[in-house]
């Protein structure tokens, strides 16, 4: 069972939202339950644990409302339910800022299970600033720069550089990247590490030559190198 938590559901279709309030308030949790992303957007400030966020809403989208409340700094757990199962529409959600993504119909276990996933993963520490030469990465805020200038990240591009910057001169290879930027039961391959990869160096220009391939392995970030 999920340890007593504040859920919120934002679910349009009053049967389904009706149905996890009540399962959910079986686990002993406390559920709020919005049907609309605008009304999901003003309980999504009042603390919630997680939020259960349907993609198909009636006035803004649920990924509009994932990508709002992570501007907002929020890293509240996210776990999308959609009617879409091909792969982009999974990068899409995932890329919008939502930790896991179930596919209707599901099982109320396995929604469970997802829940209890993506809640028990590590909270940023309070002071999260990391630096790697001219890359800086605020782990709080969500925000990256080079060289004092913003730097536009999705949330996979800043989980991988997140990865390495805290593993700087380590050598991390694409399973572990996987494992730390992809939520469990993606159906992603070690391919998806590599495109990743290739976004994120042509998002930090000429700081990317301390983005290094290691064939055969993974990847590497170098703490030092000569930028000029």
């Amino acid at each position: 069972m999920l340890l007593t938590m504040h859920i919120l559901v934002i679910e349009d279709d009053p049967r389904l939202a009706a149905l996890l309030a009540q399962l959910l308030a079986g686990e002993r949790h406390v559920v709020d339950v919005a049907s609309t992303g605008h009304d999901g957007l003003d309980l999504a400030v009042t603390g919630v644990d997680a939020i259960v966020l349907d993609v198909g809403l009636p006035d803004i989208s649920g990924l509009e409302v994932a990508r709002r409340i992570r501007r907002a700094g929020n890293a509240v757990p996210i776990l999308f339910l959609t009617a879409r199962d091909a792969v982009s529409d999974r990068v899409t959600g995932l890329d919008a800022g939502a930790d896991d993504y179930l596919v209707k119909p599901f099982a109320f276990e396995e929604l469970v299970a997802r829940l209890r996933s993506i809640t028990r993963r590590p909270a940023a520490p309070p002071t999260a600033l990391l630096a790697c030469g001219p890359i800086a990465l605020d782990d709080v805020r969500r925000t990256a720069s080079v060289d004092g200038r913003s730097v536009d990240l999705s949330p996979r591009e800043f989980a991988l550089l997140e990865a390495l910057m805290r593993h700087p001169d380590q050598v991390l290879t694409r399973s572990q990247l996987l494992d730390h930027a992809w939520p469990f039961g993606v159906a992603v391959t070690p391919n998806s590490v590599d495109a990743y990869v290739a976004f994120l160096r042509r998002k930090l220009g000429p700081a990317a030559r301390r983005l290094e391939t290691v064939r055969g392995v993974g990847f590497r970030l170098r703490a030092e190198v000569a930028d000029a």
